[in-house]
C-alpha cells in the first residue's frame, strides 16, 4: 500500500485528471440519462475530437520546452485549404496530396522555429504573427469560399472503419484486437518488471501489479467492445494509437526526448551539458507544424470540405487539453498520454454539455474554469514540493 501511496505521489498531476476523466464520464453518463457511452456517441466522441488531440500531441511537447504556439489552427486551416485545391481544383491523387501537405506543413513549422530558436524572438510573438498570417493566407487561396467534396478515398481518413466481419451484432476482429492489445500490454508490463528486479531498481507489490493489470485489461476489452457494438475501429483511431505509441517512445526512449526535457526544465543547464537548444527547439516547432498539417488534413475530411473558418479555436482546445493532462506553464514537464487524457477529459465535457442542452456560453466559461483550475494544481504542487 505504502508503494501504491508513493507511486500516486509522484504522478499525481496524471493520475488526477485520470480520475477526474472517469468522474466527468459517469456524471454525464447519469445526466444524459446512458446516451454519453452509446456505441455511436463514444465512435462519435472519438471522430469529433480526433484532431484536437493531434495537435495535443505535438503541443505538449512544445509546451515542454518552455514555449507556446499559437498559429496551429491557423496553419491546420491553410494546409486544409491547399488540400482542398490540389485534390479538387488540381485533381491530383490523394495519396500524393497528403505527403504534399505534410511538407508544406514542415516547412511552415521550420519557418517559425527559425523565428523563435536562431532569431531569439519570443515563441509567442513568433506565432501570434502565424496566426494571423496562416489565416490570412486561407482566406487568400479559398477566395472566401468553401472547396468540396473531397475523394471518397480521402473521407474515409476521418469516416471509415477498419474492414471487419460482423458475429451476431458484434464486429469480431474489433474483439479480437481487443484481445491481443491486452496480451501485449500484460506482456510488456511483466517485462518490465523483470528488468526492474535485475537492475535491482524498487518494486511495486504483486498484488498491485495485479491489481493494474486487471484495470487496465477490462478498460481496453470493454472499450473494444464497445466499438465492436457499432461499426468497428475508426481509422482515425488506428492513426491515434500510432501516434501516442511513437510520441511516446521518442519521449520517454530516445536522446532527442530528454533533451526537450531538459531544455523545458533549465535551457542554460541543458545547453552547457551538451544539448543543442537552438537545433531541439527548431524541430520541435517543425514538428508541430507537421502534427497541424495532419490535424488540418483530418478536419478537412470530416468535414468533406475546405473552409476559410477551419480551425477556429484549435489553438486554444489543443493548449487546454496539455495543460489539463498535466504539462507545466514553465516547462520541462508533460506527457503524451497526459496530453491525450486532457483532451479527452475537453472532449467528454463538450460532448456532454452538448446532450444535456446547455448552451456555448455556459460551455465556455466552464471549460475556461477547469482549465484554470488545471494549471493552478500545478503551481499548487510545485509549491507544495518545493
Amino acid at each position: 500500500m505504502g508503494t501504491l501511496l508513493n507511486m500516486f505521489k509522484n504522478n499525481m498531476r496524471q493520475y488526477s485528471m485520470i480520475i477526474a476523466l472517469v468522474f466527468i464520464t459517469v456524471l454525464f453518463q447519469i445526466l444524459t440519462d446512458g446516451i454519453l457511452l452509446k456505441p455511436l456517441n463514444v465512435t462519435n466522441l472519438i471522430l469529433q475530437n480526433s484532431y484536437i488531440l493531434v495537435l495535443a500531441i505535438g503541443m505538449v511537447l512544445v509546451i515542454i520546452t518552455g514555449h507556446i504556439d499559437l498559429s496551429v489552427g491557423s496553419v491546420a486551416a491553410f494546409i486544409g485549404a491547399l488540400a482542398g485545391i490540389m485534390m479538387v481544383d488540381m485533381n491530383m491523387p490523394f495519396y500524393l496530396a497528403i505527403v504534399v501537405s505534410l511538407v508544406l506543413g514542415a516547412l511552415v513549422g521550420a519557418w517559425q522555429g527559425f523565428w523563435v530558436a536562431y532569431v531569439k524572438i519570443p515563441s509567442f510573438i513568433v506565432t501570434l504573427a502565424g496566426m494571423l498570417l496562416f489565416r490570412g493566407l486561407t482566406m487568400i487561396v479559398l477566395d472566401g469560399k468553401s472547396i468540396a467534396p473531397f475523394p471518397k478515398a480521402f473521407q474515409k481518413i476521418s469516416s471509415g472503419f477498419l474492414p471487419d466481419f460482423t458475429v451476431g451484432s458484434l464486429n469480431f476482429l474489433t474483439i479480437i484486437i481487443g484481445i491481443v492489445m491486452s496480451l501485449v500490454y500484460i506482456g510488456i508490463e511483466v517485462y518490465n518488471r523483470r528488468l526492474q528486479k535485475r537492475y535491482g531498481f524498487e518494486l511495486s507489490s504483486g498484488k498491485g501489479l495485479i491489481a493494474k493489470l486487471v484495470v487496465i485489461v477490462a478498460v481496453i476489452n470493454l472499450f473494444m467492445y464497445v466499438l465492436a457494438s457499432y461499426k468497428g475501429i475508426p481509422n482515425i483511431l488506428i492513426i491515434l494509437f500510432a501516434l501516442v505509441v511513437i510520441y511516446s517512445f521518442v519521449m520517454n526512449r530516445s536522446i532527442m526526448g530528454r533533451h526537450i526535457y531538459a531544455l523545458g526544465g533549465n535551457e542554460k543547464a541543458a545547453s552547457l551539458s551538451g544539448v543543442k537548444t537552438k537545433k531541439v527547439t527548431f524541430w520541435v516547432f517543425v514538428n508541430m507544424g507537421v502534427m497541424a498539417a495532419l490535424s488540418g488534413l483530418i478536419f478537412a475530411a470530416r468535414l468533406n470540405a475546405a473552409t476559410p473558418k477551419a480551425g477556429t479555436n484549435f489553438e486554444l482546445d489543443a493548449i487546454a487539453a496539455s495543460f489539463i493532462g498535466g504539462a507545466s506553464a514553465s516547462g520541462g514537464i508533460g506527457t503524451v498520454i497526459g496530453a491525450i487524457i486532457g483532451g479527452l477529459v475537453m472532449g467528454v465535457m463538450n460532448n456532454g454539455m452538448s446532450l444535456i442542452g446547455l448552451g456555448i456560453d455556459w460551455q465556455q466559461g466552464i471549460k475556461g474554469l477547469v482549465l484554470l483550475a488545471a494549471v493552478g494544481f500545478d503551481i499548487y504542487n510545485k509549491n507544495k514540493s518545493s
